[in-house]
């Protein structure tokens, strides 16, 4: 008998991990998958605007002595969660109900930002400091969940279903 075959989270999850490899990014590379209907309809990974020198290249990172998830306004990158929406966009791709797979927590501006695009359900790997990115869950329409959850509820599903 060969390998297990992923579940449709761990793969996409997979795909996220893989987009962040791209980053040019210094200090965090994030990849970004969007998925709906168990298609992907954009993916994305955080970096430098097209045309825009990047950190990767420079060698050089503005925010390098800085605390995670301050002074966020002073690195010209765009996040994935943003790219992935963007890249949507772009391409004519409606986010309305869909889910993101995203290696790390969003920021609160990310996390507006999805909201605002109908993403109903965003699946994480690792956490990110946001206070404000907690009351925004609170009160918005969207579903923030560790991807660790996802993985134990399956567990939980596929052995009930032995």
């Amino acid at each position: 008998m060969g390998e297990r075959r992923p579940s449709w989270p761990e793969y996409f999850m997979s795909l996220a991990k893989v987009a962040a490899r791209r980053s040019s990014c210094l200090r965090r590379k994030v990849g970004a998958v969007l998925v709906k209907n168990k298609q992907i309809i954009a993916m994305g990974y955080n970096g430098s605007p097209s045309g825009y020198d990047n950190c990767c290249d420079l060698e050089f990172c503005r925010r390098n002595n800085l605390d995670s998830g301050k002074s966020l306004d002073i690195c010209p990158a765009v996040h994935a969660e943003a790219n992935c929406i963007n890249q949507a966009a772009r391409f004519g791709h409606s986010t309305e109900g869909a889910v993101m797979y995203v290696t790390h927590h969003p920021c609160k501006w990310c996390l507006s930002s999805l909201v605002n695009a109908g993403i109903k359900t965003v699946i994480y790997d690792e956490p990110y400091p946001s206070e404000l990115s907690e009351s925004i869950k609170r009160q918005c329409d969207i579903e923030v969940v560790s991807f660790k959850d996802v993985l134990r509820n399956l567990n939980i599903k596929n052995k009930s279903n032995i």
